[in-house]
């Protein structure tokens, strides 16, 4: 299959996902409380199936789920998206205890995921964190800070967290955590490590964040949380591999909520244009105002191809994942900004009514060009990849 053509399985597919959002899953993301976990919503995900799809399918098919989630009811594929992306590390890096522990409570949607990498200080820049992974040298004593990492007696290795994180998706409302913390000091991104932190483990807590738009994000605290070899997923100080292998998958599918966020404006703008009296005729036979929709349907299937031509590179194992990943969500994002920016420009004043599809849309089309790598990250990776190439023998 090529990047630029759905077989007519997956155009049947996407179609049966919207039809669902809007009747099914739209109306349990109404009755949700905002700012909050809709675990009604996250069980009626697991029970369409659709939570499992995250562990069995590819790039691609993440992209036109999420793609198709967010046309009809972007809270219904935010809730996705925020299992995949708190247990996707556990699926790809984690023990089978943990898998098994874990997996089948996220498949389900009874076990909320979360992925906890940024910090008041270090959130694009995943690898200035300072959350402190502190060597524990004994089952119930802390070890001091800079301590030589030690074995308890049972041969466990053990570590104390110590630090915050930030603008973390469905926190303080997780039933557990990918948790990034620095294992060794002054190593930048080579001294970090990821547990798998429970939301039940002493001296974790947390607290809501008031955003923009009100989905369930807050901010962590570690106080001397312990943690052991058991909790390591992957290797320690590996811990960023297993952060840029997760998001490496998933930027191009946070370019796929763009692009349904982006196609739902356009086809919102294609209705209101058709059907509003203006100037002694419709809007649409205005010059300046097809040519608008013209440009805003050019750039939402310019940013759909690239996002399935990154999906399509990621499932084929190819080495240039990093930039093609990095331009969909780059691509996407500022586009879907674009789009629903122009939506409400030609709805006039009706589109800023709370209530309003395009208020909606004008909220929560914003933070994915800041989230997963803000547009400057992107752009930073898309050069440092190419120059890479231009250099390489």
């Amino acid at each position: 299959m090529t990047a630029f053509s759905l077989e007519p399985a997956q155009l049947a597919w996407c179609a049966e996902l919207r039809t669902l959002a809007a009747e099914r899953l739209r109306p349990l993301a109404d009755k949700g409380e905002p700012g909050h976990v809709n675990r009604a919503l996250v069980a009626e995900l697991g029970g369409l199936g659709l939570l499992g799809r995250l562990f069995t399918s590819g790039a691609l098919d993440l992209c036109l789920m999420r793609e198709s989630l967010a046309y009809a009811c972007t809270e219904a594929e935010t809730a996705l998206a925020l299992q995949g992306l708190g247990a996707h590390p556990v699926h790809a890096y984690g023990t089978r205890a943990q898998r098994t522990r874990w997996l089948p409570g996220v498949t389900d949607g009874t076990a909320i995921a979360a992925f906890a990498l940024s910090e008041p200080g270090a959130g694009s820049d995943a690898a200035a964190l300072e959350l402190r992974a502190e060597p524990d040298a004994s089952p119930g004593g802390r070890a001091p800070a800079g301590a030589a990492l030690t074995a308890a007696p049972d041969g466990t290795a053990r570590w104390r967290l110590t630090g915050e994180k930030c603008w973390i998706s469905n926190a303080p409302e997780a039933d557990f955590y990918t948790v990034f913390a620095r294992t060794t000091p002054d190593s930048g991104a080579r001294g970090v490590t990821a547990f798998l932190v429970p939301a039940d483990r002493p001296g974790l807590t947390g607290r809501g964040l008031d955003m923009l738009s009100p989905h369930p994000i807050g901010a962590l605290g570690f106080d001397a949380v312990p943690v052991t070899a058991d909790d390591v997923l992957g290797e320690v100080d590996r811990g960023f591999r297993v952060a840029m292998g997760t998001l490496n998958l998933f930027r191009p599918s946070v370019g796929a909520f763009a692009v349904g966020m982006a196609q739902a404006a356009l086809d919102a703008t294609l209705a209101h244009t058709a059907g509003r009296d203006a100037f002694g005729g419709k809007l649409r036979d205005l010059q300046t105002v097809a040519h608008q929709v013209a440009e805003m349907a050019l750039r939402t299937e310019a940013a759909r191809l690239m996002v399935h031509a990154a999906a399509s590179a990621y499932d084929a194992a190819s080495p240039d994942v990093p930039r093609r990943s990095a331009m969909a969500k780059l691509l996407a994002t500022e586009t879907a900004q674009y789009v629903v920016d122009a939506a409400v420009q030609l709805h006039g004043a009706r589109a800023l009514q709370r209530g309003h599809l395009l208020e909606h849309l004008y909220r929560e089309v914003r933070a994915p060009r800041v989230y997963e790598g803000a547009s400057e990250v992107q752009r930073g990776i898309i050069a440092k990849e190419l120059y890479a190439r231009q250099e390489a023998p």
